[in-house]
């Protein structure tokens, strides 16, 4: 079933709108139950890895069939050229708002999936929030790197920004610089939202910020999870993050955290 995004992604309206809320959850049925109370009241569902492999294109088509909330498809896709190009229409038949590709080690990959996108945006994903200078400092990269995070950041957002993609997936401590140096219209997507006021249990994000400083920062969308989900009231959540997301819109200079 292919559905028309519209680009949908560069509209933002509603102080709700930039969350998107991460469906990190194990299967259909327990998505649904979150799909069901937050349908419209969030600018997207989050469907990554997990929930696609168990629920398929079944999850997707659901979110549809529920209301207006888009679907940020979060596969990381990481392969040669041809493949991602390959996987990337097929993505586009499924009406999804936006998805990811790996930034990686090769320019062409992030090309072709931008070339093979039709109406759904590409976004980078630059280093994963869950990725700290040690493990860059293990994994091989040169110490400049490995010290500095924002600068491996910074390369791979230019690559994705020269391969023709929307925008990139980057922690809230880099947004104000990859605005600054790659333009405003060039969109990032933050994850690792935290709250100020919550300590989530064996959290696995290294680079995390709030809501409002990643606002303040340049941030277009908040990818939240846990957050919300453990929320007692996910909804009374969602309206107070959309609060301090207005708040931060409208007083860019005031620190007023959750």
């Amino acid at each position: 079933m292919k559905i028309s995004s519209g680009n949908r992604y560069q509209k933002i309206s509603r102080p709700a709108d930039p969350i998107i809320f991460a469906l990190d959850l194990p299967s259909f049925e327990a998505a649904r139950t979150y799909i069901d109370l937050l349908s419209g009241r969030v600018g997207m569902f989050k469907v990554g890895l997990e929930l696609f492999i168990q629920a398929g294109p079944g999850i997707v088509q659901y979110i549809h069939e529920r209301g207006e909330t888009g679907v940020f498809l979060d596969l990381k896709l990481h392969d040669i050229p041809a493949t991602v190009s390959r996987a990337m229409k097929r993505i586009a038949d499924l009406g999804v708002v936006m998805t990811t590709v790996h930034c990686g080690e090769n320019p062409a990959m992030l090309e072709a999936a931008a070339a093979a996108c039709g109406q759904v945006g590409v976004f980078g994903v630059t280093v994963l929030t869950s990725v700290s200078g040690p493990n860059l400092l293990q994994a091989g990269f040169k110490a400049e790197y490995a010290d500095q995070v924002e600068r491996l950041v910074q390369k791979r957002a230019e690559a994705a920004k020269d391969a023709g993609c929307a925008g990139v997936v980057c922690s809230g401590s880099e947004v104000k610089m990859i605005k600054k140096r790659l333009g405003r219209q060039f969109l990032a997507v933050t994850p690792g939202i935290r709250p100020a006021d919550k300590t989530i249990v064996d959290d696995d994000q290294q680079r995390i910020t709030t809501p409002g400083q990643a606002i303040r920062d340049g941030a277009d969308y908040l990818v939240i999870g846990r957050p919300i989900q453990h929320a007692d009231d996910p909804r009374e959540m969602v309206r107070r993050i959309a609060a301090e997301i207005e708040s931060a819109r409208m007083h860019p200079g005031r620190g007023q955290d959750l």
